[in-house]
């Protein structure tokens, strides 16, 4: 159980739900809703109940399925909706209805079905939208009156209370109509959507927008509730802080309720309003990406529920009010593992700090509330994303030096999603480099580029022993791979990273800027969110203290030198200090051949640390995968007199004492907060 989650189970007023919509027959994606719903803590849901697809073959049999599900752990607001073709004025479901009766034994039937899984029941989606209602066809709402009218008076006889489908654009003047049709007095509740930011650009904020409407109740003496059945930001232009940022103004809202749309992005593969794909806007409204990760928002509401989710307003202002454009370092992709060492470093010296970060890693955002915590003064935060240009201009504005870590940084994420990899990786990073060419004072920066930009090294012979490989060759074996070889890039992470690595060095080639890239190997130490992935060091004495299996991919013999985090932050402070006769260079960083280890004896030493041996499986060999990749510092160290300090041994027991107090800290919360959830229940 996450810190907080069990406590805000039991505050979670009930002012708070979801909308997601679902397609036919998508039964894996409701039961993986539902479990993401009860991540967050949500006990509403407002879902679609489509008239015409329940006249479709095997339409009832679905939705017989989908209430059974969603009824047992939600309370569920049906949203009646789409006529079918064959019952309308044209065949199309946006069409009115030729005989609006229709519409109150569609619901009797719903209310028979379904009704024990709901209280309200809403009467069509945005009725005053040509897109989901074409008032063209029932130019002044005759037809929908007395369709919805007739439907509101079956579902009251039938001891529902009914919601008016949703208006979007917020309109005043179309409900003054309403009550004009005599259609309100059938109405428990006005539904409004509103996506300010997103399609209404004349936005003057909820409350004003909602006064509007309570004006209209109150001149025609209606007692009506009013709901936001609808709100969303859509992070098309990849803006989770502003999406973050709306959420909270919906939820401060005076509405009675708050739907907030929705879950999860639609796939690219479906279709959305009238059938196509042609607004990229309607693809991203969701907390979590298409693929199923999280964006900010999910992230924070899974920590801390709905009801602590207003004290992260300080996420969504892009500089701190208390900046005065006072110059500082800017580290992006500062909240991660080596930016958060490198930024506590600059901080506990007194130094300015600007994290840029999106926190889209899961765990990140532990380190960025221990920085935040640990040095207010100093640090000023910035969530944002490499791909904003405009958040990465603002960012760049008063740096004076630049260290760029923010990186897709998976191999096998690369593979699943080229696309993603090569926009955070290699758009980022131009990104970046852009904002500093066109800033006016153009300060430094400094890349973590990696060694996948040589490749699979499979030219270099190897020897073997039983528990590690050797390179066959005396010179790389007693100094490691340097920065002669010649770059080959394998997977998309490897091309990805290759890319950016160039382009820093070539914009000191063609701009003059002043750059640096260190090609790191193997780093790790305190603050890493080890996975199986990236971060293998932290991820191998993690599993170790859950006494969880590993997973080995090829024969574990594979070697890499280890750069303990406390060294690759001296070496990067000192990149910094002699960035001049440094800039346009690329350098091999890690721990050098006094630091290596394999796999093998990784999981030997933690055996010795722990006690406990470890279940360990093996798997084929992943692509771009090295057998021996140690790393030649003498390039870096020459110029600069740097050298690592930590040794391998030393290094791996701090980073598992380490390990071990967290584990004992967060033991300690969750203990508190499932007290805390008890006293309150």
């Amino acid at each position: 159980m996450t810190e907080l989650s069990e406590t805000n189970r039991k505050g979670e007023a009930g002012k708070i739900g979801f909308v997601q919509w679902f397609h036919m027959n998508q039964f894996e994606e409701v039961e993986r809703s539902i479990d993401d719903l009860k991540k967050i803590n949500i006990s509403q849901i407002r879902t679609n109940l489509s008239w015409a697809d329940w006249h479709r073959p095997g339409g009832k049999e679905w939705y017989d399925w989908m209430f059974q599900k969603l009824g047992v752990s939600f309370k569920v607001l049906p949203c009646i909706l789409y006529t079918p073709p064959s019952l309308g004025i044209k065949s199309k479901s946006s069409s009115p209805p030729a005989d609006p009766k229709q519409l109150a034994h569609f619901v009797d039937l719903v209310i028979t079905a379904y009704g024990k899984h709901f209280e309200y029941i809403e009467l069509w989606n945005e009725p005053n939208n040509i897109a989901e209602y074409d008032f063209t066809l029932d130019e002044d709402w005759n037809v929908f009156c007395e369709m919805v009218g007739g439907a509101a008076n079956w579902a009251r006889k039938k001891g529902k209370k009914t919601v008016l489908g949703g208006m979007s654009p917020i309109d005043p003047l179309w409900l003054r109509h309403m009550f004009r049709k005599n259609l309100m007095e059938y109405i428990d509740v006005v539904g409004i959507h509103g996506f300010p930011g997103v399609f209404d650009y004349n936005w003057e904020g909820w409350n004003t927008e909602i006064q509007k409407i309570r004006q209209v109740l109150i001149e025609n003496n209606c007692a009506a509730q009013l709901w936001i059945t609808e709100a969303g930001f859509s992070t098309w232009q990849h803006n989770e802080k502003k999406q973050l940022e709306e959420f909270i103004l919906a939820t401060r809202s005076d509405a009675e309720k708050v739907f907030w749309y929705g879950l999860k992005d639609l796939s690219p593969a479906l279709p959305a309003v009238d059938r196509y794909h042609l607004d990229e806007r309607e693809y991203h409204f969701g907390i979590k990406h298409a693929d199923n990760t999280p964006k900010l928002l999910f992230t924070l509401l899974t920590l801390f529920g709905t009801d602590r989710i207003t004290e992260f307003e300080w996420m969504t202002a892009d500089l701190p009010a208390s900046s005065n454009n006072r110059p500082y370092t800017l580290i992006t992709g500062g909240a991660g593992f080596v930016g958060t060492n490198l930024a506590s470093r600059l901080l506990s010296a007194g130094k300015n700090v600007m994290v840029l970060d999106n926190l889209s890693r899961p765990g990140v955002e532990k380190n960025l509330f221990w920085l935040r915590e640990k040095y207010p003064a100093q640090l000023q935060i910035m969530i944002g994303d490499m791909r904003d240009f405009t958040a990465v201009s603002t960012a760049v504005a008063n740096a004076e030096m630049v260290y760029h870590f923010a990186a897709q940084v998976a191999v096998t994420s690369s593979l699943a999603d080229p696309v993603h990899d090569f926009s955070v990786n290699a758009k980022g990073t131009l990104n970046i480099l852009e904002a500093i060419r066109l800033s006016n004072h153009q300060p430094p920066i400094i890349y973590a580029s990696t060694n996948k930009v040589y490749g699979d090294l499979d030219d270099v012979n190897m020897l073997a022993d039983d528990t590690r490989y050797r390179a066959e060759d005396p010179f790389v074996q007693n100094n490691g791979i340097n920065e002669k070889r010649n770059l080959e890039f394998h997977s998309p992470y490897g091309c990805t990273k290759g890319i950016a690595d160039q382009y820093i060095l070539d914009y000191s080639r063609s701009y003059g800027l002043q750059t640096m890239v260190f090609r790191m190997s193997c780093i790790y130490g305190p603050h890493q969110c080890g996975t199986e992935d990236q971060g293998w060091v932290a991820h191998f004495l993690i599993q170790a203290l859950k006494n969880n299996p590993v997973t080995i991919y090829g024969d574990g013999k594979q070697v890499r030198d280890i750069l303990y985090v406390d060294d690759l932050v001296d070496a990067f402070l000192l990149a910094g200090k002699h960035i001049k006769q440094l800039s346009g260079q690329a350098f091999n960083i890690g721990g050098g051949p006094e630091n290596t280890i394999s796999l093998l004896e990784l999981l030997a030493y933690i055996r010795e640390l722990s006690g406990t041996k470890q279940q360990v499986t093996f798997e084929e060999w992943r692509q771009g995968d090295q057998k021996y990749y140690v790393s030649d510092i003498l390039k870096f160290s020459r110029q600069t007199g740097w050298y690592p300090e930590t040794v391998t041994a030393e290094g791996i027991r701090a980073l598992y004492n380490w390990l071990q107090e967290q584990e004992v800290s967060d033991n300690k919360k969750n203990k508190t907060a499932i007290s805390n959830y008890k006293e309150v229940i």
